[in-house]
This record gives C-alpha cells, structure tokens and sequence, in this order.
C-alpha cells in the first residue's frame, strides 16, 4: 500500500472540504475543520490549494494539512487512523523535512488532534508544548435565546461593514470587503454565515462567521471579533449567543471555537454567550533544519 502525499490544487479543494467534513464528530479533540479552509479562502482558491496537503493510501484521504501561515501548519487525519503508526511515521517524515515540500526550515508549530500518534513521535523528536489554547462548546440540542441586540447576515451589500469590524478587532488585520467576497465564494461557504451586530446607532460593533460541518456535525465560529471602540458592553456575549443560534438553523450538533487561553476576555465573552470550557490543547513547537543540513 503506497502513501501519497499531494497539494490538491484548486480543483482537488472539494475532495479535502468534504472528508473534513466527515471527520467532525461529537466528542472528538479540538481539529481542522472545514471553516478553517472556508476562512483561509478570503485569500482565493489557487492560495488556498496551496496551502492544502492530502496524505492518501489507496486512493483515500487519510490526513489533511493547512499551512496557516509560513509556521503553523494545522494537521488532522481520519478518526480511525489516530493510531495508524505507518501513517503517523509518514507524516512525521514528510513535515520535518524541507525537501518534501510541506514545511519550511525554521521554528514552526505544529496543530494535531490530542489522540493523534503523530503527537506522541514529534515529541519523541524533540518537540515542545507550546502556549495553551481553550476550545469552548455549546451544546445546540435546546432553542439559543434571542441575543438582544440588532443581528444581520452579511451579503455582499455588508461585505465593508464585516471588514471593518475586522480590522478594529484584530491588531495587523487589513481586511478589506473583497477577502469577504473571496471567502463567501468558496466550497464551504456554502455552509456557512456571516454575522453582523449592530448598536443602537446603527453601527457595527461585532462581527462572527459560522461554518456548519453538515446537519449532527460540530460547526465552528472563525472568527470571532468585536470593534474595539465597542468593547466591555456585552457585544462579544451577544455575537457569540447569534452564532450559535445560526449553527443551531444549520443544523450543527453543537459550537465550537478555540482561543488563546492567554485571552482572558475572549473566553469570558464565550463563556457568557453560553460555551463551556473543555481541557486546554498545544500546538508543538520545533526547529527544522534547511535540507541536506
């Protein structure tokens, strides 16, 4: 049996949104999910594909990777290949080595599943914990309260307003409304919402997209963001309480997201838009080295 390595190129996109979509399941450890590629899109598909890679064996996905950024890549495979040794060795091999084209040479981070193989061979390779994230869930079996404040969808008519909440929210972010007409053309959006919070005044003030993973299927917020000339006044709680209402019409089973745990008022904002806090999960940190070194 020969294990295949591939970047799927735009057109192989749907073959990795859709085993992605397969592998969210109730109960399962924090991991990629389609709206991780549905909100890498803002940058187009040929990006997007790009920063895909599919490991294969007999002509199934066994494991898909999203270089999100030049030094974190987040990794999941298969929930009944966690353990697969020749899998978990392969992917080992493939990361930590330049000439293989996944990864770069330098300090890199690296996502995967808690229960993963994977996890336990790079740490016997010498990588580290790194800072501790918090996912937080809400469970969606029962009716989300009303948020108590203006919500809209965005459409493309809102794309400004859904990018400037971004660039107020995020430090560095230079979102501008055609990231969001990227994003809103691409596989997974298709299961997806935008939402916008608006003030009294009619300004926006928190801003959130949902991805469902398909009906009895975990969704995701990603992201996530209050204006900070907004913030402190329970819009965070309220855009939280509006995503989880959208998923639950989706038909998702639960919400999830992740944050920095360093982040106190993030997870406050959750924890007061109804998610409760699970065990805190790290990327694993290491060095590789230029090929041939």
């Amino acid at each position: 049996m020969t294990m295949v390595s591939v970047e799927p190129g735009p057109g192989g996109l749907g073959e990795a949104v859709a085993v992605l979509r397969q592998w969210q399941d109730e109960g399962a450890p924090m991991q990629l999910h389609p709206g991780d590629l549905g909100w890498f899109w803002r940058s187009g598909a040929r990006a997007t594909a790009a920063a895909v890679r599919t490991w294969s064996r007999d002509g199934r996905i066994l494991a898909v990777g999203l270089l999100d950024g030049p030094g974190l890549l987040r990794l999941t495979t298969a929930p009944a290949a966690r353990q697969d040794e020749a899998l978990a060795r392969r992917l080992v091999e493939d990361v930590t080595r330049p000439e293989r084209g996944v990864l770069p040479a330098g300090s890199i981070n690296i996502e995967a599943p808690t229960d993963a193989l994977v996890q336990d061979l790079l740490i016997e390779e010498g990588w580290q914990p790194d800072e501790p994230w918090t996912p937080l869930r809400r469970d969606l079996t029962d009716p989300v309260p009303d948020p108590g404040v203006r919500i809209e969808v965005a459409g493309p008519d809102r794309a400004d307003d859904f990018a400037a909440v971004h660039r107020a929210a995020f430090d560095g972010s230079r979102a501008v409304a055609r990231h969001w007409h990227a994003m809103a053309a691409g596989l997974p959006y298709a299961d997806a919402r935008t939402l916008i919070a608006y003030d009294d005044g009619g300004a926006a003030v928190a801003a959130v997209t949902v991805w469902s993973a398909g009906p009895g299927r975990p969704g995701l917020l990603e992201p996530m963001g209050v204006h900070r000339d907004h913030r402190r006044r329970g819009h965070g709680a309220a855009i939280g309480v509006a995503a989880a209402a959208a998923l639950r019409d989706l038909g998702s089973s639960s919400a999830l997201v992740c944050t920095p745990s360093a982040n106190a008022g993030a997870v406050a904002a959750y924890r007061a838009a109804g998610f409760e806090e699970r065990p805190a999960v790290r990327d694993l940190r290491g060095e590789i080295s230029p090929a041939g070194a």
